[in-house]
């Protein structure tokens, strides 16, 4: 009895122990099936400029890390002009198909989801702004109202509505505004942030990245008919960078690196037709060419534009060996401004651009400034070698006064000139020792006259 004593006092204390354990993980298994564990991780993606090929990668390879990490929730902080429309239906296509719920986070005040940008924002599971920011303008190409059918733009109304058919598959499947959102292409227009909140263009605005946890902390995200409940609360942020690759594929695609890769290499280029054998100017031009070209394939690039920029260049060169009276000059300055103002076509049906975007006045007016001053110079220095005297060779011999050092009669003589002695002949006898000038090379005989008072 007394050992059955002791073993009932140990199961008083082991059961209730038990009992909490129990319930503990009961708890807690209950919190991973409904969704609202505490802890965890949130990836944070930092998308900022024009949407291409590099930047769908990112958020590709991004939303599938996260996947496999088994994390919370997918950030995107989104601050684009717009971007290439085939990137665009990538990165929407993986937002629809991610295992993890994404949130799509305009951001931070000032930024701007214009065109590209309002298919990406529009097509999360979450879509957020931040206060001081708009989205809007989705047009795929500049109809300005006009009538394609009487100004001929068959090809371009039937990327149009392809590409309100793709907007409204996105809101429809998302819940959103479906008359906005069709206007956002139809008409490009464009909302703040607190305007989209009331139109249910976005669920919520946040005005930080914590601020957007607190407020989708229980959120319910509905996914292939299972319905999650977001847990956001004592979260780690993960903020996972571009790769270097990704990384160079979005620096080139900027059109203020592209416009200057492409100068810089026509300059290049241009110093190596004048200066052959330098070999640096040329492989600096040549490389520069290459990457702006390369650039040329992720931009909407006006050739037009291109070919003005050309022909100013062209102009510039025809200026060094035509007299024009600066006219060709003029005309290479005009070109070369009107075709880098032209050189981003945002009326590219294969791009989604807010209408402003394009390469920078700041980059253009000193690009232009200092390619008209680099054929100044070679303007000048080309003209002062033409009035200047040579000084090599047989001409540069000309009008040089030297001594005679034996004196010249029929049979001619010798001078001294250069460190040498000379053959030389004179139309009238000259005494040994006089000055005189060289007046013609005949071979390797010199003509020479007295100097004045001699």
């Amino acid at each position: 009895m007394k050992g059955f004593s002791s073993v009932s006092r140990r199961t008083r204390f082991v059961a209730p122990a038990l009992a909490v354990v129990a319930v503990a993980v009961l708890t807690v298994a209950a919190g991973e099936l409904q969704g609202g564990q505490t802890g965890g991780v949130v990836t944070v993606l930092d998308v900022t400029g024009s949407i291409n090929p590099g930047t769908a990668d990112y958020i590709r390879a991004g939303i599938e890390g996260a996947a496999k990490d088994f994390d919370r929730v997918v950030i995107i902080k989104l601050d684009t002009p717009g971007g290439l429309l085939s990137s665009t239906r990538d990165i929407v296509k993986t937002i629809m198909a991610s295992q993890v719920p994404v949130v799509v986070y305009v951001a931070p005040s000032g930024a701007h989801a214009g065109s590209a940008g309002v298919f990406i924002t529009l097509s999360a599971d979450i879509a957020a702004m931040a206060p001081g920011t708009n989205i809007g303008a989705a047009h795929p190409v500049g109809m300005g109202g006009k009538d394609p059918e009487k100004d001929g733009e068959h090809l371009a109304k039937k990327i149009e509505n392809d590409t309100v058919a793709f907007m409204e598959g996105i809101v429809e499947k998302r819940g959103r505004n479906k008359d906005w959102a069709v206007k956002a292409v139809m008409d490009s227009v464009s909302i703040t942030a607190s305007k989209a909140l009331e139109e249910k263009v976005v669920d919520l605005v946040a005005v930080s990245v914590d601020d957007l946890l607190v407020k989708i902390d229980g959120w319910k995200v509905k996914r292939d008919g299972v319905t999650t409940v977001l847990s956001t609360t004592g979260v780690r942020i993960k903020e996972r960078p571009m790769s270097l690759r990704q990384k160079i594929t979005t620096t080139f695609s900027d059109p203020n690196i592209a416009y200057i890769l492409f100068m810089i290499g026509i300059l290049g280029m241009l110093m190596e037709l004048y200066h052959p054998g330098v070999i640096f100017p040329g492989v600096i031009g040549g490389i520069c060419l290459i990457l702006a070209f390369i650039s040329f394939q992720v931009l909407p690039i006006n050739y037009g534009g291109v070919l003005l920029i050309l022909l100013g260049v062209v102009l510039f060169i025809a200026e060094l060996y035509v007299t024009s009276y600066m006219i060709l000059g003029i005309g290479g300055a005009v070109s070369l401004l009107i075709g880098s103002l032209l050189l981003i076509d945002v009326m590219d049906p294969n791009f989604l651009f807010d209408k402003e975007y394009g390469v920078s006045g700041w980059t253009i007016a000193p690009t232009v400034l200092v390619i008209i001053g680099f054929f100044a110079f070679i303007a000048y220095v080309v003209l002062k070698s033409q009035r200047a005297r040579s000084v090599t060779g047989s001409e540069g011999m000309v009008g040089v006064v030297c001594t005679v050092t034996a004196g010249i009669g029929k049979d001619g003589g010798k001078v001294f000139y250069g460190g040498e002695y000379w053959f030389a002949e004179s139309d009238e006898p000259i005494e040994s020792g006089s000055k005189v000038v060289i007046v013609e090379v005949r071979g390797m005989v010199l003509k020479v006259k007295k100097t004045e008072g001699v």
